[in-house]
């Protein structure tokens, strides 16, 4: 499983301290147990989950099915780790809302300790924040971005998107395997409760329109604005999202300046120009359809359904197997903590509870 994602309903408020530290705490023997026995890169692939993830959270107390779970099971793991990151070789960057535009610097910070350079994973976190706000466009705007590494490069990436029309939240989850490709299927076990209108740039069938794309973005300017001012007089075709006065010709000619000096060799290398954001994808993406009939792809990533019933009063299929090994997992490992005893009965007790209600 490379990566995944879930639907959630907005809860507001936090966890109470009282809660928070003893999540911290379970939090961080669970993790040294996994390293132990299993190795870092084991408790980095666990985390690309997101059905372990989702049962980790529970194993924690946190409310099971509320948005609020991925932030606070994530900055848990985060305080708890602190301090560690020497002995375990396992690192922890980013956060919700400000504390996610630190994670380059975070990421920097823990150089003299890692086997790699830490330019190209901060790299890899850009490009995924990159991916999931502009590439694939389905009305969930990226707030929360942690990045978990090792020294010797593996990593993984937790974050989330709110859409503030429904108050719902999507995750996200990536993990580094030796396949993976920014801009062709990255999200290869998605998972989410609802579909919803989607401009996917980031689709195998949309590969013709990515390399339009990246032809047109190295083309000068003037040819692509008059293109532009031609479409402003014609009908659009209807299911692209993106309409004539949408497009700023004047914004979009500064940033195709930029592409044209810099002349990227691929999509990938389109997508990591800063500057090129959702607007700029999108009118490229509309005008190879246009002008070059590639059209790209409008499916929601979504390859099956994971959601979260319960005391909302909206149960839905889950896949039991898969949340049966991560209990599983979970239970032993929990048992075999050096948490005190009373602290072990709370986790299964919500465990067991988590169990009855899926």
């Amino acid at each position: 499983m490379r990566t995944g994602t879930s639907s959630l309903p907005l809860h507001w408020g936090k966890a109470p301290s009282w809660l928070f530290s003893r999540m911290k705490r379970l939090a961080r023997e669970i993790v040294l147990i996994i390293i132990r026995d299993y190795g870092s890169d084991e408790i980095i692939k666990r985390l690309s989950d997101p059905f372990w993830f989702q049962a980790l959270g529970s194993v924690l107390g946190f409310d099971w099915h509320s948005s609020g779970l991925t932030t606070t099971v994530c900055g848990a793991l985060k305080e708890g780790m602190k301090g560690m990151e020497a002995e375990t070789g396992f690192f922890i960057a980013g956060g919700k809302g400000r504390v996610s535009r630190k994670t380059p610097d975070e990421i920097s910070g823990f150089g003299k300790l890692l086997n790699v350079s830490p330019e190209q994973l901060i790299y890899n976190s850009r490009m995924v924040a990159k991916v999931d706000s502009a590439a694939v466009q389905d009305s969930y705007q990226l707030y929360h971005h942690v990045f978990f590494f090792n020294r010797n490069g593996k990593w993984s990436v937790v974050q989330q998107g709110l859409n503030y029309e429904t108050r719902y939240a999507r995750r996200y989850h990536w993990l580094s395997d030796g396949e993976l490709n920014f801009v062709c299927e990255p999200h290869k076990a998605i998972c989410c409760d609802v579909r919803g209108e989607t401009l996917n740039l980031v689709a195998r069938e949309g590969e013709c329109n990515r390399r339009a794309s990246c032809e047109l973005a190295s083309e000068h300017p003037d040819r692509i604005i008059k293109e532009v001012e031609k479409i402003k007089s014609l009908d659009l075709p209807a299911r692209h999202q993106v309409l004539a006065e949408d497009i700023n010709t004047k914004r979009l000619n500064s940033i195709l300046i930029k592409t044209y000096e810099s002349q990227p060799e691929g999509f990938e290398s389109l997508l990591s120009i800063r500057g090129v954001g959702a607007k700029t994808l999108r009118s490229l993406s509309l005008l190879s359809e246009l002008i070059y009939g590639a059209s790209p792809s409008f499916e929601d990533p979504v390859r099956y359904t994971y959601a979260h019933g319960g005391k909302d009063g909206h149960p839905y299929p889950v896949n039991r197997e898969v949340y049966d090994n991560s209990i599983s997992f979970l239970k032993e490992v929990v048992s075999e903590s050096k948490i005190s005893e009373s602290d072990k009965k709370k986790a299964f007790r919500q465990l067991s509870v988590f169990c009855k209600e899926s």
